[in-house]
């Protein structure tokens, strides 16, 4: 267990930040899926001292109210993995797609049928920018109500529900297999037809467009800022993390991390629970005075 009192360690390259990045569940959010008064306030901190924070996660953009109340400056959040950004201004039910990068009907279809063959038993959900959609067998992973119980075929189907509307990825799920193993089996088969990851501890996948991830979508944003990689602080704590905290000038996995992000991050700081970002913050902030 790591200690609320120890101090990150730090990369040892240091180029004045500009923004900050940070994924949600297990990184920012507490358990409880909270946002401690302490980290609260680091980053009304950072938006004060001129360094902008964008939400980078997994999460849908219906998702991220719990989010919404701790908004400041540009507000804008990278979902589903880089699949979209998003105006958290309008609150609860009103957020904006700035960005959508989709996974086209065709290549979802393939990564579908192709970890079918590779890990059978594989049960699919469809996430799109307001719809989401299973199978009847997906299990009750998300707290929602699907909006079509059917073959993920037929989900995908050029005249399937939602039709008009992009596919931003597809959840997959094996009911026994090791999350690790899955994911490594699904790249296997998928190739460059689309992005695999996974962020939860279970063995669930998301597969977005080819090319599509957190750090692809984060550095498009930068592009439009200015902002060169050096000037980004990054944080996080699961595969779906990596890209990102290897392209970030600064990064940091939290002490609950998996192996393969403590690997890719460059520096590393305390549990989510202990808030380990706003330590982080903290100690960038006051180095600036």
């Amino acid at each position: 267990m790591t200690s609320a009192t120890r101090q990150p360690e730090t990369p040892a390259a240091a180029v004045p930040p500009r923004l900050i990045a940070t994924d949600l569940d297990g990184t920012l959010l507490r358990d409880d899926k909270s946002v401690s008064p302490r980290t609260v306030a680091a980053l009304a901190a950072a938006e004060d001292a001129g360094i902008e924070v964008f939400f980078v996660t997994g999460r849908p953009a219906r998702w991220m109210d719990v989010v919404s109340d701790h908004v400041h400056g540009h507000g804008l959040a990278i979902c589903g993995n880089g699949a979209a950004v998003v105006d958290l201004h309008g609150g609860p039910g009103a957020h904006r797609f700035v960005k959508v990068r989709e996974l086209a009907r065709d290549n979802a279809l393939d990564a579908v049928r192709l970890l079918r063959d590779a890990a059978p038993g594989t049960v699919c959900a469809v996430e799109q920018t307001y719809g989401f959609h299973q199978e009847p067998d997906y299990p009750k992973l998300h707290m929602e109500i699907p909006d079509n119980l059917m073959p993920a075929e037929d989900l995908l189907a050029p005249d399937g529900p939602g039709a008009a509307e992009p596919v931003l990825k597809i959840l997959a799920y094996h009911p026994t297999l090791d999350p690790d193993g899955f994911l490594t089996t699904a790249r296997l088969a998928i190739g460059d037809r689309a992005n695999v990851t996974r962020s939860s501890p279970s063995a669930l996948l998301e597969i977005s467009g080819p090319g599509v991830s957190k750090a692809s979508t984060l550095a498009l944003c930068c592009a439009e800022r200015g902002i060169s990689h050096e000037e980004v602080v990054a944080f996080g704590d699961m595969p779906n993390d990596v890209e990102m905290l290897t392209w970030a000038g600064q990064s940091y996995a939290m002490g609950n991390a998996h192996p393969d992000v403590i690997a890719a991050a460059s520096g590393r700081t305390v549990a989510n629970n202990d808030d380990g970002v706003a330590l982080v913050i903290e100690r960038m902030l006051a180095e600036r005075r």
